[in-house]
């Protein structure tokens, strides 16, 4: 009987395992066909460009850098452009000359880096854009600064292109171009002070090269630091972006490249997400954590003040993360952590699911604030209106109304919104009648789902700030030499 239970129980395990290996396997299979399905890839998927920037080229200086991007979209015109043949031709296809959403069609295309010099100027400012993002999202914080300071607008690798672009960089390539262009502007400062200003993947590299220096020994770069929607660290599902792109080299399927295969409708900003430009973001974020770690307080308090806005509501970075792993280590009240709040006015409060304050707060409450904390929140006075509540800690606030209110079934910010004000003629809310370019801003139609190349979720992402004329005002404190 003995042996009948111990055969039995093996036998059991055999197929445990061996089922639980075949569920595996199967769902895998699905996972790749469901994957491979999608659309098909276009040339801007698979097409490899010679002039795009590496780190292993070894560029002396930043003019280097910009004479091999001047070759990059010269290669860009010829590969692209000038030998795409659609057989039906789209009026918003980027890549078609003359489209409503061809970059070239703009009085500048800000696909480019862009440098604006300024003899006398008092100060300079380095502007770094996010993933998979060009230099047109700090276009806006360019012409604000530019009266007074000299002004660069750099195009990290990869970006400003192709979406194939993403598929074959790495974080040092981004960091290498962001010193490339620190550089060259400490040089063109002469001792005047150099300011920056990083958007998502922008923060973390301006944050990178700081860190870096700091852990060698070495002097830091910046002034001052401002960051807008941070990639200080990213949802646990990034972790397992490498994985799917090895799969995908396994099996031979180009797909799985890509995270998402979409119409190519913006001119400055990819729609497509190449799987390894998630997994770029996810190691520079590791990588800067390992060193505020190794870091002692001594040497974190070397770091100039830093001053970020984070929305609440962000699914693209996690902003718990902002608050773990940096702002919990900086050890002084020179750095500021500025967070909007969703719109809690009564209706929208009976519909949140999930509220990401519920996380968040247990982080203030349960490690001491070194740092100053500023929310952005409901003015239960008055309707839709916002006002500034300031933490200096648990027991030390001040509170003040603000002349800004939340737009009408505006419900949250988002991480793409805070670079943008309500003006912004791509993604403003406001038709403009004088454009004839795409207005991003207004492409919200209602109908069946299931039909457009443009997902509903990314139509009704919310794309400007209500409240950018506020984040000035934030800047222009610290951005004050």
């Amino acid at each position: 009987m003995k042996a009948i239970v111990i055969g039995s129980t093996k036998q059991l395990l055999f197929f445990a395992v061996y089922g639980f290996i075949g569920s595996i396997i199967v769902f895998i299979a699905i996972l790749v066909w469901l994957l491979n399905a999608r659309a098909e890839l276009d040339i801007w998927h698979t097409t490899e460009l010679k002039h795009e920037y590496h780190q292993q080229l070894g560029l002396k200086n930043f003019a280097e850098y910009l004479s091999l991007e001047s070759d990059l979209f010269s290669e860009i015109e010829n590969k692209i452009y000038q030998s795409y043949l659609p057989e039906t031709p789209s009026v918003i296809n980027r890549y078609e000359t003359g489209s409503l959403s061809d970059p070239n069609g703009w009085n500048y295309n800000w696909n480019r880096s862009f440098e604006w010099k300024k003899a006398d100027a008092e100060f300079g400012v380095l502007l770094i854009h996010g993933m998979p993002d060009s230099p047109y999202a700090m276009s806006h914080l360019a012409k604000h600064f530019k009266k007074n300071a000299h002004i660069l607008g750099l195009r990290l690798p990869g970006h400003g292109t192709i979406p194939a672009g993403l598929t074959g960089i790495t974080w040092p390539d981004l960091a290498s171009a962001v010193d490339l262009a620190t550089q060259h502007m400490k040089q063109q400062l002469n001792g005047k002070p150099l300011y920056v200003v990083g958007f998502s993947t922008g923060a973390a590299l301006a944050l990178n090269i700081e860190l870096e220096a700091i852990a060698r020994g070495n002097e830091t770069h910046y002034q001052g630091m401002i960051f807008l929607s941070p990639a200080i660290g990213l949802q646990p599902i990034a972790a397992g972006a490498k994985w799917q792109a090895m799969l995908g080299r396994f099996l031979g399927y180009e797909k799985l490249f890509w995270n998402s295969i979409s119409v190519e409708y913006d001119p400055f900003k990819y729609s497509s997400f190449a799987v390894n430009a998630g997994d770029v973001v996810y190691q520079l974020s590791q990588r800067n954590h390992q060193i505020i770690e190794s870091l002692s307080t001594e040497q974190l308090g070397s770091l100039a003040p830093i001053l970020t806005f984070q929305s609440l509501a962000d699914d693209t970075v996690s902003s718990n993360a902002v608050v773990n792993n940096l702002y919990q280590y900086l050890p002084s009240k020179q750095h500021e952590l500025v967070i909007f709040d969703i719109n809690r006015n009564p209706n929208n409060h009976q519909l949140i699911i999930n509220d990401p304050m519920d996380e968040m707060a247990k982080l203030w409450l349960q490690e001491p604030m070194g740092y100053q904390l500023t929310l952005i929140e409901n003015d239960i006075d008055r309707e839709h209106f916002v006002k500034e509540t300031r933490l200096a800690s648990a027991e030390s606030l001040t509170s003040e109304a603000l002349p800004f209110e939340w737009p009408r079934g505006v419900y949250s910010l988002s991480h793409v919104a805070l670079p943008f004000p309500k003006a912004d003629p791509l993604y403003g809310p406001d038709f403009l009648k004088e454009v004839s370019h795409i207005q991003i801003g207004q492409a919200i139609f209602t109908g069946e789902r299931g039909l457009f190349g443009i997902p509903a979720a990314e139509m009704l992402r919310q794309k400007w700030n209500p409240f950018y004329p506020y984040m000035l005002n934030k800047m222009d404190e610290v951005i004050n030499p």
